[in-house]
């Protein structure tokens, strides 16, 4: 492993552009997602959650289904170089795995894992050098949701005729669907590749599906997670309670898991110059991830000229991966 790690920070995570969309967030009520992976500790704090409730670590059937898909993506592969660019990376065990894959099919890979977390970069980052040789490895730190210009940043160390495969695991939940899918499709050049992972509610009922897997939400290290911002931000543990519900989003016929902290007695917040006070009965949008069926999925990606051309699902009915073109 190499002893240092080159890193690009995107204009979309300078500190004047995180402060102003911490303001934002606060005056909206409506928190950046990006503020919960905002540190090393909130870094540990989730993959800690991640370790103990993500069905690609607690459910076998599942990782067995990520290796289906990476198995499927790479036979869709022309030989020859790949870029492999991680979107949302994380941790970076999915991408590791695939880049293993990769090498083992014989194929030269380069790698970006690109997160809005530098802390989730280096991870990833770390991880894939046990793969590939270091100089084949550019992480990105960026935020996804408003960093409309990464076409030339990925294209930059993108070797001469190499494949690009596109991941994206665990992170569409976590977005609007009006921005990211056209996000997606505009990164998506003619001959890429798209791979991604949906959470899905499981069984006919859309909504009971919804009901099952809230527990997977309304835990211990899920309110940890979440809370330690607020407590960062200079919240206290006793100024209200942080409550999960299930809703409907009124843009789409999809609906979601929301967490907000509601506040039972005033607190104020202070970022620099502003102030955000927040009195008894108010709250705090923290967190939301939607849920989706297959062929919600397919028809939302359809308006945006996306084409799933094969899709795998646990057993379970919680997760699936979809392996996407532009049409």
């Amino acid at each position: 492993m190499s002893p240092s790690i080159k890193i690009t920070i995107h204009w979309s995570q300078f500190p004047d552009r995180v402060r102003s969309d911490l303001q934002e967030s606060l005056r909206t009520r409506r928190l950046n997602h990006k503020f919960l992976y905002d540190s090393l500790r909130q870094t540990r704090k989730w993959l800690a959650l991640h370790q103990a409730h993500s069905p690609a670590r607690t459910d076998p059937d599942c990782a067995a289904t990520y290796d289906r898909s990476f198995a499927g993506a790479i036979a869709r592969l022309p030989s020859g170089p790949v870029h492999l660019v991680g979107l949302g990376c994380g941790g970076g065990q999915k991408d590791t795995r695939l880049l293993q894959l990769l090498r083992n099919s014989k194929r030269r890979a380069q790698y970006t894992p690109a997160d809005v977390s530098t802390a989730m970069v280096l991870v990833a980052g770390q991880a894939a050098q046990s793969v590939i040789p270091a100089g084949d490895c550019f992480p990105l730190v960026c935020d996804l949701a408003s960093a409309d210009d990464l076409g030339p940043e990925l294209e930059q160390h993108e070797r001469d005729g190499a494949a690009r495969l596109i991941t994206f695991f665990g992170m569409i939940p976590n977005f609007e669907p009006s921005l990211i899918v056209p996000r997606l499709a505009s990164l998506v050049r003619p001959g890429d590749w798209l791979l991604f992972s949906a959470n899905l509610a499981p069984g006919p009922d859309y909504q009971a599906g919804l009901e099952k897997i809230l527990p997977l939400y309304d835990n211990e290290l899920t309110r940890d997670w979440l809370l330690g911002f607020l407590l960062d931000a200079g919240v206290e543990p006793g100024d209200g309670a942080l409550r999960f519900s299930i809703e409907a989003d009124p843009a789409s016929d999809l609906k979601r898991v929301t967490a907000r902290f509601h506040f039972e007695r005033p607190r104020s917040i202070q970022v620099e110059d502003e102030r955000f006070d927040f009195g008894a009965g108010d709250a705090l949008q923290v967190f939301f991830s939607y849920r989706h069926t297959p062929q919600k999925i397919r028809d939302l990606l359809g308006q945006h000229h996306l084409r799933v051309m094969d899709e795998w699902v646990t057993r379970s009915g919680e997760e699936g991966v979809f392996l996407v073109k532009s049409e």
